[in-house]
């Protein structure tokens, strides 16, 4: 790229460059230039004629050589919008996705209408679901666990940016809890892919932390072990959703009945997947 090219020839040979690894190469290109500029993308499509030059420039080349070698995009933008909340999201945290929001929408769903709901969301990472919940029910009580503290760092980032009411808490699932709680929701997007999965080396999942992604040698032992420790700490009637793979929600039910919990079911995402399986605690 020669010094002083304009925006949208710029654009154009960066999406070019991205056509071999990005779904939506112009779109990356976009957000990387606007990234780099400190501007919005709005600000690309007004000024298509202006000049990247000098400091600028040299940002958005390595930005672009970074997302070739594998860097997903939310690193190098530092952000992720999930539930309309714009998220800070770095290494050691996953990257929230879309399909979970199908879970978000189903939590609300569950939480009671006649009292300020207590709820538990289980291996937070950025903190996305525990603050979209928060977004829509200020007047719950949420607690969110995650075992490493990088991830618990960039969650309490996303809260006070947001100014949303959750408490963090370092542990291992609801080893992280007190004892004596009890819950009306707990919720949970665990890591669910099976060690070995060659998707573990596509995609963005390589720069991803893999204790977020990998789960056993079928990737259930996460769901294993919130579905067994789960009931006696939900009160009476209180709800355990769980985020799992297109491909386990018949395992996933039968862990949820064999726990003895029942009104148990499979939501499919909007690509018609089994995604998100729920189970209650009897009254």
């Amino acid at each position: 790229m020669a010094p002083g090219v304009r925006y949208d020839a710029a654009l154009a040979d960066a999406a070019r460059r991205l056509a071999s690894i990005a779904d939506s190469p112009r779109l990356e290109a976009e957000l990387l230039l606007a990234h780099a500029l400190g501007r919005d993308r709005s600000h690309l499509h007004a000024w298509p004629e202006r000049t990247l030059c000098g400091d600028a420039r040299t940002a958005f080349e390595d930005l672009i050589a970074r997302r070739l070698r594998g860097t997903p995009l939310a690193y190098l933008t530092g952000e992720r919008e999930f539930w309309s909340l714009r998220l800070h999201v770095a290494p050691g945290a996953l990257i929230p996705r879309p399909e979970t929001e199908r879970l978000v929408e189903q939590a609300l769903s569950r939480l009671p209408a006649g009292h300020p709901p207590c709820l538990a969301d289980l291996g937070t990472g950025s903190g996305a679901i525990a603050l979209a919940l928060a977004s829509e029910r200020p007047d719950a009580r949420i607690v969110a666990t995650d075992r490493s503290e990088t991830a618990l760092e960039i969650a309490r980032g996303n809260a006070r940016r947001l100014n949303l009411p959750v408490e963090f808490r370092a542990g291992d699932w609801l080893d992280a809890l007190p004892a004596d709680a009890r819950y009306d929701l707990i919720v949970s997007n665990p890591p669910y892919i099976a060690e070995g999965d060659p998707h573990l080396t596509r995609g963005d999942l390589p720069a991803e932390p893999p204790e977020a992604l990998a789960s056993g040698p079928d990737g259930l032992d996460a769901i294993r072990r919130i579905v067994a420790d789960a009931p006696s700490r939900l009160r009476p009637g209180g709800w355990l959703l769980l985020e799992h793979g297109f491909d386990q929600g018949a395992a996933v039910r039968a862990l949820l009945e064999d726990a003895g919990l029942v009104e148990v079911a499979t939501l499919r995402d909007l690509e018609n997947r089994e995604r998100v399986s729920e189970a209650r605690r009897p009254a």
